[in-house]
């Protein structure tokens, strides 16, 4: 999962969008949006991160439909584990920032 690492801020927001269930592409880029409200995720950015994470197995299209103009997607396994591997990843960082900005005096 090394390889993947570091995620960028849009397809961490992906994965921590469909990490609680299948949604169709729109319903990910609002929802993505929230998570990283710095991000934009207009469709172009959304539709090519995730063609590159179909590619790379972190998704995949899911057979759901209520429109067939609406495509939904899933996380797979591999997408749970690189999910959990980057907020590991993130969480250490913010660890180690916050200790030095209080060794410095600073809040965090």
């Amino acid at each position: 999962m090394e390889e993947l690492a570091p995620l960028t801020p849009a397809v961490f927001a992906i994965l921590v969008a469909l990490a609680n269930g299948e949604k169709h592409g729109y319903a990910v880029m609002k929802e993505a949006s929230i998570i990283a409200p710095g991000v934009k995720m207009g469709p172009g950015t959304l539709y090519g991160a995730l063609d590159r994470m179909r590619g790379a197995g972190l998704v995949e299209e899911s057979d759901t439909t209520d429109d067939e103009r609406r495509r939904y997607y899933r996380i797979t396994r591999k997408g749970l584990k690189v999910l959990r591997a980057e907020t590991e990843r993130l969480r250490s960082t913010v660890t180690i920032a916050r200790r030095r900005l209080a060794a410095r005096g600073a809040s965090a």
